[in-house]
């Protein structure tokens, strides 16, 4: 555990210390698109911020391959060198798009072609859990199709989110914990030596978000662009297909006790990949749910809009921040739901506590107005607008202030009072058109 936080711990401090250079870098280079229709923000904001998350990938693979137990991953498995190989080509086409803009056809074909180099170089799904049967061994023309169309599914899952700030970089973050939970618990708790990739690439992603995420919060100083939010999909996915087509369930089956258990101990969080991740389930159906509007208007389905599920909080009246912690919520909610199941799957508390935590996230979101008011003992850790005294206190100055600046305000045409008329001009008389 101790390499891994440290592998986390530099792929967060790296990035954190080249997001700075990178803005001043991405307003040399003139990547500060104009504000468009359907964004929230408004003032232009300069991207690129995808550099410095590249940055701390590099940096947290370098520092794991020399680390004396995670750097056997490097030796016993090419999965590393194929994650580098895909992650370098969607960061490239991400740094081009976010400066001069591609089409989106063709940055279909390149996220495609991506994928293909990390199946070539063994990234790839060699076999399902499927309820009942056991493992299902796939064909290479299968396991590629597969693989590909679940890289493709989540890199756009992923970038079509990144509208508000912090968004994509917090909710990818929380995924990543979520997994990195269950490939560590698949790695230390089993022994299985096959998930310890997908442990490696989910502290490293954590790392990149947490690193990016103080210049990216609201309101934000730079946005990570389609080389960020594409390459922290392509990472995510590189991940889930790590520890879903990789990990062979007969290795668990040994302390499970039967081929089944062990295939239902897996399903839980394995068999929702197929929209693609439970991890990314909020992206995944903001995705299907955006084809599906796009195409009934007869638009393109990579037609940009205002029809997004964060738009819609906003429309609603949530504010900026709001929206996003709602978002949050959920994101957690489901993934570590999942993650609650694989453990125990027949706990009748965990059923409970996931029925109440929805209960209270459908409150929140359907009083989009309300703001809770914390307790005087609390107010010094919550922030400001939620502080009653403070709010109080805040309100009588602006008051106060309104009603000093209304005293000092000078009279009209020289008169003592604002309210006295006597040397305004009679409307009774005509006006000389020569004043």
């Amino acid at each position: 555990m101790r390499e891994y936080l440290l592998t986390l711990f530099v792929a967060a401090a790296v990035t954190y210390l080249l997001t700075g250079p990178v803005r001043t870098f991405a307003i040399a280079a003139g990547a500060m698109p104009e504000i468009r229709a359907r964004d929230v923000h408004r003032e232009p904001t300069p991207r690129l911020g995808g550099i410095a998350m590249f940055g701390g990938l590099c940096a947290g693979l370098l520092v794991a391959a020399h680390l004396s137990n995670i750097g056997d991953v490097f030796t016993l498995s090419s999965e590393p060198r194929a994650l580098l190989s895909g992650a370098g080509l969607i960061w490239l086409l991400g740094v081009l798009d976010d400066k001069w803009g591609i089409d989106a056809l063709i940055k279909l074909g390149v996220q495609m072609i991506a994928a293909g180099v990390m199946v070539l170089q063994g990234l790839t799904i060699l076999w399902l859990p499927v309820p009942g049967i056991g493992p299902v061994a796939l064909t290479p023309v299968q396991s590629t199709l597969l693989t590909v169309a679940l890289v493709v599914i989540t890199i756009n899952a992923v970038n079509f989110v990144d509208g508000l700030d912090g968004l994509a970089a917090g909710m990818v973050c929380i995924a990543a914990i979520a997994f990195f939970t269950y490939a560590y618990r698949m790695w230390y708790g089993y022994g299985v030596e096959a998930a310890a990739p997908a442990t490696l690439f989910s502290a490293i992603l954590i790392g990149m978000c947490l690193g990016f995420l103080p210049h990216n919060i609201h309101p934000a100083r730079i946005f990570m662009g389609d080389s960020g939010s594409m390459l922290i999909g392509l990472v995510l996915a590189s991940g889930a297909i790590s520890i879903t087509g990789q990990v062979d369930p007969d290795a668990i089956t040994g302390l499970t006790g039967s081929t089944r258990e062990t295939v239902h101990f897996m399903v839980p969080v394995y068999m929702p990949l197929l929209l693609p991740l439970t991890m990314i389930a909020i992206p995944a159906a903001d995705l299907v749910l955006a084809v599906v509007r796009r195409t009934w208007k007869g638009q393109s389905p990579f037609a940009a809009d205002r029809g997004h599920l964060h738009h819609r909080l906003l429309e609603i009246g949530h504010s900026h921040s709001r929206a996003v912690l709602i978002m949050y919520f959920w994101s957690a909610l489901i993934a570590f739901a999942a993650v609650a199941f694989s453990v125990n799957s027949s706990s009748l508390w965990i059923v409970l506590v996931i029925v109440s935590l929805s209960a209270v996230g459908l409150v929140v979101l359907l009083l989009p107005r309300f703001r809770p008011r914390a307790p005087h003992w609390a107010e010094s850790v919550v922030p400001p607008r939620y502080r009653r005294r403070r709010r109080r206190l805040a309100a009588a100055a602006a008051a106060a202030e309104l009603e000093m600046r209304a005293e000092d305000r000078p009279a009209l045409n020289g008169s003592t009072a604002i309210g006295d008329r006597s040397r305004l001009p009679d409307r009774r008389r005509p006006v000389d058109s020569h004043h």
